[in-house]
């Protein structure tokens, strides 16, 4: 087995590096779009008027109560009805931000809602808008407070762009398919893959540590 795994490294390790830097990019553009998505669901979630506020609530307790697999589906068909040339890679993507905004909305909520009331009441003493309270005093605090449950998530969606694979979009579990349909070895390729996405998520989650250490010292 060692020396299939060393012979498969040295033939395809590109096919490897690919799906690496897909599986990243996938990830790392849906957390960023669903984090801008979900900090807006977030504050409609807050508002008082309780039509937007219902709305945000059911679309945040729709996309956490079914499954990504489920919502993968939805987009991949649904999707091309209304824009026929959009691409799977589109398709998934789509579904990916749509699924960490619900996620990352709930954070965002906790972390403004973490921010002391005393700095919106001084605020609104100096005669800031609601808008610019918002804006300038607590969502830059609540940021601070939810940088370590956005590097989970992070984290969560570079796992779960593995199932994006059934769509072929090129990331790691894709690469695992296409070796394994070269080399005609299964097992191989999938220790590869799951080795690295050990390395991956372990290297993230320590540098998560490191960061929320360093944001509990300032404190």
């Amino acid at each position: 087995m060692i020396d299939n795994i060393i012979r498969i490294l040295d033939k395809y390790w590109m096919v490897f590096l690919v799906g690496l830097w897909y599986t990243i990019w996938i990830a790392l553009v849906a957390v960023i779009l669903g984090t801008v998505l979900g900090t807006l669901i977030a504050i409609v979630r807050m508002s008082k008027n309780k039509v937007s506020k219902s709305i945000a609530l059911v679309y945040i307790e729709v996309i956490r109560g079914t499954p990504i697999l489920l919502q993968f589906y939805l987009f991949w068909l649904g999707l091309p009805y209304i824009f026929p040339n959009i691409s799977d890679l589109t398709s998934v993507l789509i579904a990916l931000c749509i699924n960490s905004s619900a996620y990352v909305a709930e954070c965002v909520r906790a972390g403004i809602q973490a921010v002391d009331s005393g700095q919106r009441e001084a605020a609104l003493s100096l005669g800031l808008t609601e808008r610019n309270i918002m804006l300038k005093v607590i969502l830059p605090q609540a940021i601070k407070n939810i940088l370590p449950a956005l590097g989970n998530e992070f984290i969560v969606m570079i796992k779960e762009t593995s199932i994006a694979s059934i769509f072929f979009v090129g990331e790691l579990m894709t690469a695992f398919k296409t070796v394994q349909s070269n080399a005609f070895l299964a097992l191989e390729p999938l220790i590869i893959v799951g080795f690295i996405y050990l390395v991956i998520t372990l290297t993230l989650s320590h540098g998560m540590k490191v960061v929320e250490r360093r944001l509990n010292a300032n404190d």
